[in-house]
């Protein structure tokens, strides 16, 4: 875990190595200032004149001075490291994120992964500040002020010695204690930001509900069991400084005993005030330097757990990566599943594809429909390689999808999902996603045939409208325009529309598909509909069922054959002739009660 993290230390190393140094040089001048002092208060009691005093205390205040420009050299230094150590960090674990397949995504969680990507590199950072700076200055003053103490006290100093161990025994047990409770923490975390996540992202379902108050209060639990388990590490934490107060002090009423005696029976000659005075000096900076242990030890226990984590992520192997030899050029849009059965877990019971054979010609228009839950989107990740198949083969051109470099086949596999997504941007950034070196004329002729233009024009800015994240100021119609756009612009060898018009009526639905006809035409096309007449001038038309292949073939030859597809349609017909009936019979409505309002209107 160390050797992985250290890995993100890179250009800050220099910084990183110069701060214990610096905090060295500090240390060693502040242990020189008690020796000094001791000399310059026997000195006058002596009765050294100011004369005779003022060279040592001229070097008393050029030590300080020095220890000062040491500490704030240190903290600049520091800061930088740890700061730029963050910053890596969070590069490293970004851009590991980015490599991840959906099956990782899936194993950890997105509202995890930003835990880790926030809460818990905070943490991290915290306790790398500490460890190359007071994790570093603390023992050495523990060490140099006991050492100091010794040569000043001599066994009125190995009290000291015993209430080190004293501590470090209960500092040890309170870090046991606690530590499993930060492991629970960080879980609750993870649930904690996956309830705001799901609360932000679903508001408008959260209000036209009316579930504000179920809300609430299943936010207010995950925040409760947070709190209460910090409660229990903060209660147990709470016991460090009493505990070292106490042993501090009763040190010190010792030594005051002991010392004092020993002035008083030596007159001086064993010990004076001078050598008391520092012993206390002496005694304080190891009563801060305790302290500052005990702050670091509960920093790095936080931080242990949270580092694990985020090694977890940069330690996780892509479930789909690169092959060593990765073919750079698909040939053409031909897709063929050659017995391809597919499930999302090892651990699964059921395989969500099972036994597909199919083969699709470049150039097809190929429409899937089937009832909710027949994988009809599972089979489509697959063409991507978002997903590997579990059994059998998947090709692409001609060629195993997993011989491909991944960059090189999704850009030739352009994907419109149901729920795309659009970015904070605006509109004619958004569709540059297809291709960002897109002119302005060819953002206008991708926008014009996904029928976008219809809407953006009537912006006052155009294409200049700003998207906000995740498209909230469009409608779900205008925000599957716009990523069938986007996809376009890409131009690529197979074009997937995951149920992509779902929100769109069925006259710009039919003028969509006619561009792409015109534009796209040597890309095959598939087309996941629930709507019959999204499909029904495709080449041919796959009936999934319950994850399988239950009937292939064209409109007409479906009608008679697919008693699926057959049903499908008539159903989708009957409604729409009972919707074309409402709608006559509320035209006649309206004109008889207009004729019977324009009549008495003429009557008065």
């Amino acid at each position: 875990m160390i050797k992985t993290l250290m890995g993100s230390i890179r250009d800050y190393m220099k910084v990183t190595v110069a701060t214990p140094l610096l905090v060295l040089g500090e240390v060693l001048c502040e242990m020189l200032i008690p020796f000094i002092t001791a000399n310059l208060i026997d000195a006058i009691k002596d009765g050294a004149t100011v004369a005779e005093m003022l060279p040592t205390a001229g070097f008393l205040v050029l030590i300080a001075l020095t220890s000062l420009a040491f500490g704030a050299a240190a903290g600049v230094t520091c800061s930088h490291a740890s700061c730029g150590f963050a910053k890596n960090l969070r590069h490293d674990l970004f851009y590991k994120i980015q490599t991840f397949s959906f099956a990782n995504i899936d194993e950890f969680s997105s509202s995890s992964l930003v835990t880790r990507l926030t809460t818990d590199i905070n943490n991290v950072q915290q306790a790398f500040m500490m460890i190359i700076r007071i994790a570093v200055r603390a023992p050495l003053v523990l060490i140099f002020a006991f050492t100091m103490a010794f040569i000043m006290g001599g066994s009125v100093a190995m009290v000291y010695l015993v209430i080190i161990p004293l501590l470090g025994f209960g500092l040890f047990f309170i870090i046991f204690k606690v530590r499993p409770i930060f492991s629970r923490v960080f879980h609750k975390y993870d649930a904690l930001n996956e309830s705001v996540e799901e609360n932000v992202t679903g508001m408008r379902v959260v209000k036209s509900y009316v579930r504000e108050d179920f809300e609430k209060e299943k936010f207010a639990t995950a925040a409760r069991d947070v709190q209460m388990d910090f409660t229990r590490a903060e209660k147990l934490l709470a016991f460090n400084n009493p505990m070292m107060n106490i042993c501090v002090n009763g040190a010190f009423v010792v030594i005051i005993y002991l010392g004092s005696k020993l002035i008083i029976t030596s007159q001086g000659t064993l010990f004076d005030v001078g050598q008391l005075s520092s012993i206390f000096t002496y005694g304080f900076q190891i009563l801060m330097s305790l302290m500052q242990l005990s702050m670091i030890f509960v920093m790095v226990t936080m931080a242990d757990e949270s580092a694990h984590r985020i090694t977890e992520v940069l330690a996780a192997e892509p479930t789909i990566a690169d092959p060593a030899e990765p073919a750079l050029e698909v040939a053409d849009g031909s897709i063929d599943f050659d017995h391809v059965s597919f499930k999302y877990s090892a651990h699964a019971k059921r395989q969500a594809l099972d036994d597909i054979d199919l083969h699709i010609k470049s150039g097809e228009t190929i429409g899937i429909i089937g009832g909710t839950g027949s994988a009809k989107s599972t089979l489509v990740n697959l063409i991507a390689r978002l997903y590997d198949a579990t059994e059998g083969t998947v090709r692409v051109g001609g060629m195993d999808v997993r011989d491909y470099d991944l960059d090189a086949l999704r850009h030739q596999v352009a994907m419109v999902l149901q729920k795309n997504v659009l970015f904070s941007g605006t509109i004619a950034e958004n569709l540059r996603w297809g291709d960002p070196n897109a002119t302005d004329e060819e953002v206008r002729e991708a926008a014009h045939l996904a029928c976008a233009d219809e809407f953006v024009d009537g912006f006052p800015k155009g294409y200049d409208t700003w998207i906000e994240q995740g498209g909230s100021n469009v409608s779900g119609g205008q925000k599957q325009r716009l990523c069938i756009a986007r996809a376009l612009l890409r131009r690529p060898k197979i074009l997937i529309l995951d149920d992509s018009t779902s929100a769109v009526d069925t006259k710009t639905d039919a003028k969509i598909r006619a561009g792409l006809a015109s534009y796209l035409p040597n890309t095959t096309k598939l087309i996941i509909a629930q709507r019959i007449s999204s499909v029904q001038d495709a080449d041919r038309i796959i009936v999934m069922e319950g994850g399988r292949i239950a009937q292939i073939g064209n409109h007409d030859e479906l009608l008679k054959t697919s008693e699926i597809y057959r049903e499908t349609f008539t159903s989708q017909n009957k409604m729409s002739a009972e919707g074309e009936g409402a709608g006559e019979a509320d035209t006649e409505a309206s004109a008889t009660q207009a004729q019977t309002q324009e009549g008495g209107e003429a009557h008065e």
